[in-house]
């Protein structure tokens, strides 16, 4: 195939398009700065200044739109909140106009979206067709995933990713939390019984190139089947470390540092792949400390 992508250098971009390349795909990746992408990705991934200059997607057999500015970097002021809806719903409304006007659209658009879809549900257990809690969290993503779903025809089927917290070896959640943890000063969040929705890198790289070549749409909890709580997965995390992970974080410190951003930490979604699991996927990484040994260990 031969794949477009935005956000190619993030996170989940970084991690899947070596694969899509093992696979013999051919990535053009869609950037603000094209000499930066072209570093890091390497000289087999054509690197694309903007949509601006293009008119149709005819030559293209499918679009993976994970762009975005990262959530919790950030306090969520009115104008931070802006930044990052308009950073997510304005390209994706772009790749769909693109895909909307050309004479032989791309097969799929898989566009990213999060857990945060659901909110804050806490003890309550969430598939792909469970009722939201409507906060700003599910607002950004209900409507990130109202525009992508504008591409969807018998020409074009369109999955959506709603991601867990992603465990990578650089950059994520860990990246922020490993210079902690291995200092020994790490541990649960809050009263650490909200639930985390996590998912390996690996499976979430796998994940993507499932639903590439599945004849499959609609949303997709992109998680481990197995959901932990905070104080599991800052006990894991100590254990894989050898380090002691006893220091709690109390719940009025993290809403005094990060103001309404700490519902990220404080709270958080039981989510379960259901949809995933259902179409035949079988994960590779699933049991939480297996996982983190791999990433961090």
């Amino acid at each position: 195939m031969k794949i477009l992508m935005t956000g190619g250098t993030g996170l989940i971009g970084r991690f899947l398009i070596p694969r899509l390349q093992e696979l013999g795909h051919a990535v053009t990746v869609v950037t603000r700065n094209p000499a930066k992408a072209q570093h890091a990705l390497g000289p087999g991934v054509t690197v694309l200044k903007g949509l601006d200059a293009m008119s149709n997607l005819n030559d293209f057999s499918a679009v993976i739109n994970l762009a975005g500015e990262p959530i919790a970097d950030k306090r969520w002021t009115e104008q931070q909140k802006q930044r990052l809806c308009e950073s997510r719903w304005s390209i994706t409304q772009k790749l769909v106009e693109l895909i909307r006007t050309s004479d032989t659209p791309p097969q799929v658009l898989i566009s990213g979206s999060a857990v945060g879809y659901y909110g804050d549900l806490g003890e309550v257990v969430v598939s792909e067709d469970d009722p939201p809690h409507n906060e700003f969290t599910h607002k950004l993503c209900a409507r990130w995933e109202q525009i992508a779903c504008g591409a969807q025809s018998d020409r074009t089927r369109v999955c959506l990713l709603r991601t867990g917290v992603v465990f990578a070896p650089k950059g994520g959640i860990l990246g922020k939390m490993l210079p902690l943890f291995r200092l020994g000063l790490g541990g649960p969040v809050g009263n650490g019984r909200q639930y985390m929705a996590w998912i390996h890198i690996d499976d979430m790289a796998n994940g993507i190139i499932w639903l590439l070549n599945k004849d499959l749409r609609g949303p997709f909890n992109m998680v481990s089947p197995y959901p932990v709580r905070n104080e599991q997965f800052a006990h894991a995390l100590g254990h894989v470390l050898k380090r002691p992970a006893i220091l709690r974080a109390p719940a009025t410190a993290v809403r005094l540092m990060m103001g309404e951003s700490a519902v990220l930490v404080l709270g958080g979604q039981r989510a379960l792949p259901k949809r995933l699991e259902a179409s035949g996927f079988a994960f590779r990484w699933f049991d939480l400390e297996e996982a983190l040994h791999d990433v961090a260990g």
